[in-house]
């Protein structure tokens, strides 16, 4: 899975400076439960402020100023434990890369996907995931003993352009479906895991290879690569 959030969009003023000018990031590792727990306080802030601090051990320090009903104010302070990550590690965390994909096309409503595909899951744990430029997807399950086929319509094909850090292969037949057969248990967590309804959700498949979801809301992005199995 990759997210990543612009610093722009989320604070109004914010300083930092990495190893170098060259090499200007940071990268740590944390539990997302306590950043979470953090954050709830925080909901009815006045004001947050995030910093980096070295106190038992690296730190993401979390400061929220409350409302109140006096003129004394009240501030709340997280120290939330970080481990740093070393430069030589950097490029395990970069946004992953994808080939040019086959096909892309827009999701149909995740909680109908999700009801199919949990109806699904009981037939097989390989789940074949088919779309073509003319905004039909298909979800297949085959076995032995039963053959199950969803079928979606008119779900539109994003216009990706040639300036778009996504690329579409050109050598693509229109009416051709790219498909991928997929874990049904790793598609399902996917599509449990959405705590939030995207404005725009949309599937790009490599033949045979790789599924990536993305999903779109407001400034964030949710990326997710699902590997093909033989």
């Amino acid at each position: 899975m990759w997210c990543e959030l612009l610093q722009v969009n989320f604070f109004d003023e914010y300083q930092m400076e990495g190893l170098s000018p060259e090499a200007n990031e940071i990268c740590l590792e944390v539990a997302p439960e306590n950043i979470s727990r953090a954050l709830k306080t925080a909901q009815n802030a006045k004001a947050v402020k995030v910093k980096l601090t070295k106190k038992h051990c690296p730190c993401l320090t979390l400061s929220a100023e409350l409302p109140s009903l006096s003129s004394i104010s009240r501030v709340v302070t997280h120290d939330i434990p970080v481990e740093v990550i070393p430069r030589r590690l950097w490029h395990e965390f970069k946004e992953p890369t994808v080939p040019d994909f086959d096909v892309s096309i827009y999701l149909p409503p995740l909680k109908t996907m999700k009801n199919v595909v949990d109806r699904m899951k009981n037939l097989s744990n390989i789940l074949v995931l088919e779309a073509n430029l003319g905004g039909e997807m298909n979800l297949k399950i085959e076995t032995d003993l039963v053959s199950v086929t969803t079928h979606f319509k008119d779900l539109g094909n994003p216009p990706w352009g040639d300036s778009a850090s996504q690329s579409r292969s050109q050598s693509w037949d229109p009416e051709a479906m790219a498909h991928a057969r997929v874990d049904v248990r790793k598609l399902q967590q996917f599509l449990i895991g959405q705590q939030i309804n995207p404005s725009k959700a949309m599937c790009n498949i490599v033949h045979n290879r790789i599924v990536h979801l993305i999903l779109l809301q407001e400034d964030m992005s949710l990326q997710y690569f699902i590997p093909a199995v033989a």
